[in-house]
């Protein structure tokens, strides 16, 4: 299903932080020297764009949702999501986050992106009015106005390596 325009800015969101998370399992497994590299890049990820989106979908996709009685379930399983993914974050913030629990915390990551978008999204879809769903979009479009509309260009140790990724190869 294509998704409605009012939810493109959380699923293009959603892109940038499954290329962060494929970078990670291709990198796997991470060594010790690189680390702190990957933790700073995931700090900056959150700092840049995650916190404000998971805040958007609290406040404006989440309440929303919610009125569904079938998505309900879904939803409270979303923000133990976010509240696990936030322990996630702050460890790669304080530089605590392991070697061996990055892959790990990718995955979780992967894994609730692919719900939300799978599952929240293509039900909201079929499920909201278009009325309903505009508003929505304008809501996100002023929750998410702070977030920055850059690329987070990988550094040299967190970019991917090898004949197929390097430009001259």
């Amino acid at each position: 299903m294509l998704r409605d325009k009012s939810l493109i800015p959380l699923s293009r969101q959603h892109q940038h932080a499954l290329a962060l998370c494929v970078r990670i399992d291709r990198a796997s497994p991470i060594r010790d020297s690189d680390l702190e590299m990957w933790q700073e890049e995931i700090a900056q990820h959150f700092k840049r764009e995650i916190e404000m989106h998971f805040s958007a979908e609290e406040a404006v996709v989440f309440p929303v949702a919610r009125r569904c009685e079938e998505l309900a379930p879904l939803v409270e399983d979303l923000l133990a999501d976010h509240s696990a993914l936030r322990q996630g974050f702050a460890s790669a913030m304080a530089k605590t986050l392991s070697a061996e629990g990055l892959p790990d915390f990718a995955r979780r990551l992967s894994a609730h992106i692919r719900k939300e978008e799978r599952q929240l999204f293509e039900r909201a879809q079929e499920l909201l009015s278009v009325e309903e769903l505009a508003s929505l979009g304008q809501q996100l479009e002023h929750a998410l106005q702070r977030a920055t509309n850059t690329c987070i260009l990988p550094s040299d140790t967190t970019r991917l390596q090898g004949q197929k990724y390097n430009q001259g190869g």
